[in-house]
């Protein structure tokens, strides 16, 4: 009997990390076969055995011949075919596979992932209450929702549901400050571009976050739009996303009692919109990092691998997440990794995820809204920049894993220790070696505008170092302090440094000129 567990394992080859059931098949083609044909179909794909069954770690036969055996398969295939018992097959023949041990004979099923254009996988003409998803213990009910939600990812392409118009949304519910600030990075990166001469209402339309549809003459916002640039009382509303909560825990902290050193979450005191999450948090992950700056020369590296990587990974939990889902979108910071969280499943499998080159989004206006600023690129290199970054920087591969209950894709990011220390150590001996003065321009600074000492002295220095490479935006430089505030920016830190001489603007004669740019004075 020692043989059966050598032929089984040779037989299903090449999927050691699939799930494997065993089912007895004494008294015919059992019913719960086809709950977990759905089952994996649904989840991650997986592997049935018919005929055998699993006890105690012992493989016990049925006794097949080989009459029932091919029996058992001309059954399958008949059903397999028939609506009446399930909605889709995605099986060859060569995914089913007769196996003999000790003269018994046996099944094995391997059963794909099914692609998101035929998920879900559901038993007769009925999806709900006969739709079904594995979690490592069983089978399990697929709830009416999460149904729906199957359905939704499936006509993902041709109605995505970020694109759809929400009724009785108005211009009141989109924030200026966060409109504003992505008209004035659009126009940054694109200055010659004919849409940066439009007025909101029409450039809001040209990026998707506002649309008539034809066929209806219905217009409004989409819920890509909300999303993106609206107030957090309106993303929250029920015809939005009421499940709506963006979360940002920075666990640095090794002071017992202390749950976090830093935290951004929705909390009344801004709009947690995404473009500001991606900001809040892009910018305070960026500064954790290794080498938060890399000079070459005196000349400032604006990112580094580790950086795009960790962008791109933000972008691609934002514009993949299920926004009609329960579920938080997490980003965690603790030292020695960055985990990423967001509800729903992944339209594309694991295995391609790491390929690369599989573009399948799940928002694809919010997607295109990002793409605008340079962030989160198509047809797969954003994976591809996420696992090369990570290796390149001999960090091992980002893990990439799949839950149900609730569905849910979590990224991590881990950073070795080590490589951490060292990193700092090198960034710190460059400085010193390259500019001597370095402690004394910090110290000018902090001195005129007291504000500043709440910042690390690389912070300030990057701050340094972005002006004296050559003339900056305001909201490049409220990048580098991650502040978002344009106003108090303005009052506590621009406006001081300037009194005192240290920098100035490049268009004196027109203050609010929307090219305006400032520099460092001779002073320092």
């Amino acid at each position: 009997m020692m043989d059966i567990k050598n032929d089984i394992r040779a037989l299903i080859k090449g999927a050691e990390n699939a799930e494997v059931e065993f089912k007895s098949a004494k008294g015919g083609l059992p019913e719960s076969f086809w709950e977990s044909f759905s089952a994996f179909a649904n989840t991650n794909g997986g592997i049935i055995v018919l005929g055998v069954k699993e006890k105690e770690g012992r493989f016990l036969l049925d006794g097949l011949t080989e009459e029932q055996v091919a029996l058992y398969k001309k059954r399958f295939w008949d059903c397999a075919h028939n609506k009446e018992k399930v909605s889709a097959t995605m099986l060859t023949e060569r995914d089913v596979v007769v196996g003999e041990a000790d003269g018994s004979f046996y099944l094995v099923f391997r059963i794909p992932r099914a692609t998101y254009n035929v998920r879900p996988v559901y038993l007769t003409r009925n999806p709900f209450g006969n739709t079904y998803k594995r979690n490592h213990e069983g089978d399990y009910h697929c709830t009416d929702d999460e149904v729906r939600e199957r359905f939704a990812d499936a006509h993902h392409a041709t109605a995505p549901f970020d694109n759809q118009i929400l009724p009785n949304y108005s211009i009141k519910d989109i924030d200026p400050v966060t409109l504003q600030g992505y008209r004035k990075r659009f126009a940054i990166r694109k200055e010659n571009h004919p849409w940066n001469d439009l007025d909101d209402q029409t450039f809001l339309t040209k990026i998707g976050a506002y649309r008539i549809d034809r066929e209806t003459g219905t217009e409004g916002f989409t819920r890509a739009g909300v999303l993106m640039f609206g107030k957090t009382e309106s993303i929250t509303d029920t015809a939005c996303t009421p499940w709506y909560f963006v979360d940002y825990q920075e666990k640095l902290s090794d002071t017992p009692g202390v749950r976090w050193s830093n935290r951004i979450y929705p909390d009344g005191t801004w709009e947690a919109n995404l473009y500001q999450f991606f900001y809040r948090v892009y910018n305070q992950l960026s500064q954790t990092i290794p080498t938060p700056f890399r000079l070459e020369g005196i000349t400032r590296i604006e990112e580094t691998q580790a950086h795009i990587a960790i962008r791109e990974a933000l972008v691609n939990t934002l514009v993949h997440a299920s926004y009609a889902e329960p579920g938080n979108i997490i980003v965690i910071r603790e030292p020695d990794k960055i985990i990423m969280r967001n509800p729903g499943r992944m339209l594309i499998s694991v295995d391609d995820f790491y390929a690369g080159s599989h573009s399948l989004c799940r928002n694809p206006i919010i997607q295109k809204m990002f793409m605008l600023l340079g962030y989160g690129e198509k047809a797969g290199s954003g994976a591809d920049y996420i696992v090369k970054g990570w290796e390149n920087n001999q960090w091992g591969r980002p893990i990439i894993e799949e839950t149900v209950q609730p569905d849910t894709v979590l990224l991590i990011l881990k950073l070795g220790k080590e490589e951490i220390q060292r990193n700092q150590e090198i960034v710190k001996e460059h400085l010193s070696q390259v500019v001597p003065s370095l402690s004394q321009a910090v110290l000018s600074l902090s001195q005129a505008c007291p504000k500043l000492n709440q910042y690390t002295t690389d912070v300030i220095a990057e701050f340094i170092y972005a002006l004296r490479e050559k003339p900056q935006s305001i909201l490049r430089l409220m990048e580098i302090l991650g502040e978002t505030n344009r106003t108090r920016f303005r009052n506590k830190i621009l406006l001081p440094l300037m009194e005192n001489g240290y920098i100035e603007p490049t268009i004196k004669e027109v203050p609010n000129s929307p090219k305006q740019l400032y520099r460092l004075c001779k002073k320092l």
